[in-house]
């Protein structure tokens, strides 16, 4: 096994591409392993590609022994709360089963290192913010649930096989490689920025703003958008971490400050210089008022900071990775 030949299940999709980035500017070699359903082979670019299923036990087995894997980074999950409330059985599926596949892989093949993409959609309801790492977690989604028992079955795996492994619980992940070689396509999107930018070049009616009466300075929502190269960096630190012995451990990736929607929309259209169509609905149920992260445990085990993460930043990055999809 090597240490800098690390499999990336996931790697095509948005995240785990700008993953791969980042691995590769720091010395790793990631080998992607996804089955392109909502992943894309344009976004493989920084090592090969093994196409096929994160839950498929042979086959993951076959491509650790071939590479000499010395290390896994799992992003390979289903992640649309309302599509997880109103098809579950989807979600236990490929987020819970598949891992325990994935994990059974890494075990028996004596891979020693695991980078678990987790969702703060595992804290469920804020009971106060920011959130740290000790916040109650109780899940209100299926989706926040399989999140949950990934880093169940983790926390006892680690304790009963040779498994190290870091949790990463991330805020919203938005943004947009600062060389245009990779960005954010999800069908169908469901992230804000994206959805506003789309809206401005007429590619939606719309964007629509659920609630504008939550107890926030402007009445609408507040999150925490952390940009997608700062999660990417994120993970190859914790992954380094594990590497110079570090221990299993549970970690926040967010900016740390939260953006209202309205802050948002207002930021895309200074960026952009054009006007945001907007429609203004109801709030949705289960929508907290207000949720950000507490990211000072990530910096003081990790040595990470948010250096992206500026809303200026993310919108800019952002808007010139849609204009580069065309209008």
């Amino acid at each position: 096994m090597d240490s800098k030949k690390v499999l990336v299940v996931g790697g095509a999709g948005y995240i785990g591409s700008h993953t791969c980035k980042e691995l590769s500017l720091n010395g790793f070699n990631p080998v992607v392993l996804d089955n392109l359903s909502e992943g894309h082979d344009w976004a493989v670019k920084f090592g090969p590609l093994e196409r096929g299923d994160a839950g498929d036990y042979d086959f993951v087995t076959k491509v650790i022994r071939k590479h000499q894997i010395g290390g896994v980074l799992h992003f390979a999950a289903n992640a649309y709360v309302g599509e997880s409330v109103v098809n579950p059985r989807k979600y236990i599926r490929n987020n819970v089963t598949a891992m325990d596949q994935l994990l059974g892989a890494c075990i028996d093949t004596g891979v020693t290192k695991f980078i678990f993409s987790s969702s703060c959609a595992t804290y469920g309801v804020p009971q106060y913010v920011p959130l740290n790492e000790q916040h109650p977690q109780n899940p209100i989604s299926p989706y926040g649930d399989t999140k949950l028992m990934g880093e169940k079955i983790l926390h006892w795996y680690s304790g009963a096989y040779n498994l190290k492994y870091a949790a990463l619980r991330y805020f919203n992940a938005s943004g947009a490689d600062s060389d245009g070689e990779i960005g954010e396509v999800h069908n169908p999107e469901s992230h804000l920025i994206p959805l506003i930018l789309q809206a401005i070049l007429g590619k939606r009616p719309h964007i629509g703003v659920f609630g504008t009466d939550y107890d926030t300075p402007d009445g609408t929502a507040v999150r925490d958008y952390v940009h997608v190269k700062d999660l990417a960096s994120g993970h190859v630190k914790a992954l380094q971490y594990l590497i110079e012995g570090g221990e299993s451990t549970k970690v926040n990736f967010g900016s740390g400050k939260g953006y209202s929607v309205k802050e948002v929309i207002d930021m895309a259209a200074k960026v952009t210089q054009r006007k945001v169509p907007v429609e203004y609905q109801d709030r949705r149920p289960g929508d907290p008022p207000s949720l950000y992260a507490d990211p000072s445990y990530a910096k003081e085990l990790l040595g990470w900071t948010p250096d992206h993460s500026d809303l200026e930043t993310i919108v800019r990055t952002a808007w010139e990775w849609e204009l580069k999809q065309g209008a």
